[in-house]
């Protein structure tokens, strides 16, 4: 009896280098699917800026899809019966997909397994989304790696990671077809026009990942360890939003950073080089601490933080989402966020540790704003970054370590260039004082059009008074108060 593989697309919406598609591709006839179910991934369902850039990419992935020779089922509703009512029309012998390791994925896919598996159905899974299996990785006692340096040094000593795989160059559809919904009827667009920066911004799709990456390797490498932390600066690959969704596998980005600078191994490298592929090993990191902890979603991983005073400040939380808090950069960072649905990450940091300890609110309530408003929202990722800033999570920087907003600005955006751009009515202050408006003279603001409380606010809190709230908090958690 020929196979017929049933393929369940997720975070994998690419045909090149998806072991899932290779797997089933090589067996026989292949029936894409996607179904959405955002129920089923509660209370992280997909924010509203993932969502638009999702629309973006299903419709790549269809054409790409389609020209292959295979069309894209797109469905919504309950996967499991989806799963089934396909698998019947078209006579599937198989079930293939790629692993995601968020806590109510894991549950779900779990019980779909057994349940398809009880229905006759072969049902395989495989390792689309991260170098390693974060099963694999432990230390010499068997256990999770809880600080990055070891963990990254244990990724280092172990074999590269598997080269990618090729596309598929032709796919062979099933008999029977099935029939599915158009993208657009997912109504995953805004319905109001909000998206109009990030439509200009951002290109979802495979080609998009691809051109990014490219782009990305055509500039010097030797200068990314410095770039990466300019805001001012396009020193980034810009991929996160691209790795996210598996519009690119982490394979494919590592060996083409690896072959960029003489295909030397990752041990082997220093520099610019190295610094970039730390990064991608932060992203194997937050799935390794989210598949071993699946608690952090949304509680700190250190226990003793449960007990932390958060301060309920709707008002400062309402001035740090809409960037009207005073600091520049701040306020800046947070701008962009709404305009592009990104940010950058020097800045992810500055405008985080401003909410969780100069507003002293909970890092919970960063993450969802971040979740709602970021076209790479990630939530291994996003876990990770929140509770590092927060003090209460593995590698976290210890919570007496406060960023100076003003200071940050300073020494990151020396020119001001990036407060330029989202804050213009700051354009025309000095670098001099771009960072600290509410210090400088009257002249000087009067010079650049400036009315501080109309144009542009005061500080909704003093920097240095603010640092001491927070250590104090930070003493009642030390003492167990």
């Amino acid at each position: 009896m020929p196979a017929t593989t049933i393929v369940w697309f997720r975070h994998d919406l690419r045909l090149d280098d998806n072991p899932a598609l290779a797997a089933a591709a090589a067996r026989g006839a292949v029936v894409p699917v996607y179904i959405w179910a955002p129920d089923e991934e509660a209370p992280w369902e997909p924010g509203a800026a993932a969502r638009w850039w999702l629309h973006g990419s299903l419709g790549k992935l269809a054409a790409a899809l389609a020209k292959a020779g295979a069309p894209l089922v797109i469905r919504r509703g309950g996967s499991l019966a989806t799963l089934r009512e396909i698998a019947a029309a078209v006579g599937a012998t198989h079930v293939t997909w790629n692993r995601r390791y968020e806590p109510a994925v894991v549950q779900r896919d779990t019980a779909i397994k057994q349940a398809l598996a009880a229905d006759g159905l072969t049902v395989e899974s495989f390792n689309g989304g991260l170098l390693y299996e974060p099963a694999h990785v432990a230390t010499k006692e068997g256990k999770p790696y809880q600080v990055f340096t070891p963990f990254w040094r244990a990724l280092l000593a172990r074999d590269e990671p598997a080269a990618p795989v090729a596309a598929p160059r032709k796919l062979v559809p099933p008999p029977k077809q099935a029939a599915g919904l158009d993208v657009a009827d997912l109504g995953l667009l805004p319905t109001i026009p909000w998206a109009g920066t990030m439509q200009k911004t951002w290109s979802p799709g495979e080609a998009g990942a691809r051109k990014r990456l490219d782009a990305f390797l055509e500039r010097p490498l030797t200068n990314y360890g410095t770039d990466r932390d300019r805001p001012d600066h396009a020193g980034t690959s810009g991929l996160s939003a691209h790795l996210h969704c598996g519009e690119i596998s982490p394979r494919r980005v590592w060996h083409a950073v690896r072959d960029a600078v003489g295909g030397k191994p990752a041990a082997k490298l220093a520099g610019s080089p190295e610094v970039y592929l730390r990064e991608l090993g932060w992203r194997e990191f937050a799935g390794h601490l989210l598949f071993h902890f699946p608690h952090t979603a949304a509680a700190p991983l250190r226990a003793d933080y449960a007990k932390f005073p958060w301060a309920h400040d709707p008002v400062g939380l309402r001035a740090w989402q809409r960037g009207r808090t005073g600091f520049p950069i701040v306020d800046a960072g947070m701008r962009q966020l709404w305009a592009t649905g990104w940010m950058h990450n020097r800045v992810r940091m500055i405008v985080a540790s401003f909410l969780v300890k100069d507003l002293r609110v909970s890092w919970l309530e960063g993450a969802r704003w971040f979740w709602d408003t970021l076209v790479d929202a990630d939530l291994a990722a996003n876990t990770l970054g929140w509770q590092w800033a927060a003090g209460c999570g593995a590698d976290a920087a210890p919570y007496f370590r406060i960023f100076n907003p003003t200071t940050q600005g300073e020494k990151f955006d020396p020119d001001g260039t990036y407060v330029r751009t989202w804050v213009p009515e700051l354009a025309k202050l000095p670098a001099g004082d771009i960072h600290q408006p509410a210090a400088a003279a009257a002249s000087v603001l009067s010079k650049a059009g400036v009315s501080l409380g109309r144009d542009y606010p005061e500080p909704i809190v003093d920097h240095a008074a603010a640092r001491k709230r927070a250590l104090e908090a930070l003493k009642a958690v030390s003492k167990g108060k």
